[in-house]
């Protein structure tokens, strides 16, 4: 095994987490989970989405959370970012320094999910990132549906790493490694790692693996031993996926911290504070945290 020293958690609770809620969250809301995400040690935390109303109206007051969020020196706070006309809206917002644009590696999901081929939803993302890289952004590229899709069954490892590939050429920093609907096994993560690894260097992977079936955290055991730097989480183990019928939140930033911390890797984020945000967006909309280890701490403190 050869297991990071340290693991950089970028949270994705409130963009991923939060973009799929039945009823509108409001800007205090969103604002408080971001700032309290903050001081409770996250450093990338996935802040909005420049995206259509039309199709995802949870994140039509981006510009507004991004206006009114603390910024501790040191905290990133990326944006996604689909094609050009959400490239302007980035432009006009305050404050943004980072975005992500977002493709599968499935042509069935592309199709289903941004209305386009793999190949043309590229060709879409290229002036993207070209305006990016001359502002100085950084650019994260995600690969949705990388160990499984919910339409066309079977990914192979080698579909994820050419999409993977012309990511990282165009210019992305980092490839954030997307299980969408949650199906993959460890053996299955390892090898999708290690094809993508051949074309993008390790150090800029991300594991991105929700938690449909309970694999994630053996999942992303497996890919950390090939050094995998950095997972995406989020609070709470909130989200889901709208165009994967059943798929459960992301894999909760509270697990894969008390993971993390029980293997002595570090990572810079306070596991009580985490818990504490969780707890808090968790009341907000009325439901208990789906995360395990906020559940446990919760029935300890009782």
């Amino acid at each position: 095994m050869a297991l990071p020293d340290f693991v950089t958690i970028v949270e994705v609770g409130p963009r991923d987490g939060l973009q799929n809620e039945p009823t509108r969250v409001p800007v205090d809301t969103k604002v408080a989970l971001i700032d309290s995400l903050a001081d409770a040690g996250l450093r990338v935390i996935e802040a909005g989405a420049f995206v259509s109303p039309k199709w995802v109206p949870q994140m039509a007051d981006t510009d507004a959370v991004l206006a009114r969020i603390k910024r501790p020196a040191g905290v990133r706070f990326p944006v996604l970012v689909p094609n050009e006309k959400g490239m302007a809206a980035a432009e006009a917002a305050e404050g943004v320094h980072e975005i992500a644009v977002f493709g599968a590696a499935s042509e069935a999901f592309s199709k289903k999910n941004i209305n386009c081929s793999v190949a043309e939803s590229l060709e879409r993302f290229r002036p993207v990132v070209a305006r990016a890289r001359e502002h100085g952004w950084r650019v994260r590229g995600y690969v949705s549906c990388v160990l499984g899709c919910p339409y066309q069954g079977a990914v192979t490892p080698e579909a994820v790493a050419a999409v993977a590939r012309d990511l990282h050429a165009m210019g992305c920093d980092e490839i954030s490694l997307g299980d969408t609907i949650g199906v993959g096994t460890p053996l299955a993560a390892r090898r999708m790692i290690e094809a993508v690894a051949a074309h993008v260097p390790v150090e800029r992977l991300a594991a991105h693996f929700h938690d449909t079936y309970g694999q994630a955290l053996a999942n992303l055991l497996a890919v950390l031993e090939l050094g995998v730097p950095t997972v995406d989480t989020s609070v709470a183990g909130l989200g889901g996926c709208p165009y994967a019928k059943g798929a459960s939140g992301n894999v909760a930033t509270e697990d894969v911290i008390f993971m993390l911390d029980g293997m002595g890797i570090h990572t810079g984020v306070s596991l009580q504070r985490v818990a504490e945000a969780g707890r808090a967006i968790s009341e907000s909309l009325g439901r208990e945290p789906t995360s395990r280890v906020a559940q446990a701490l919760r029935s300890a403190a009782a």
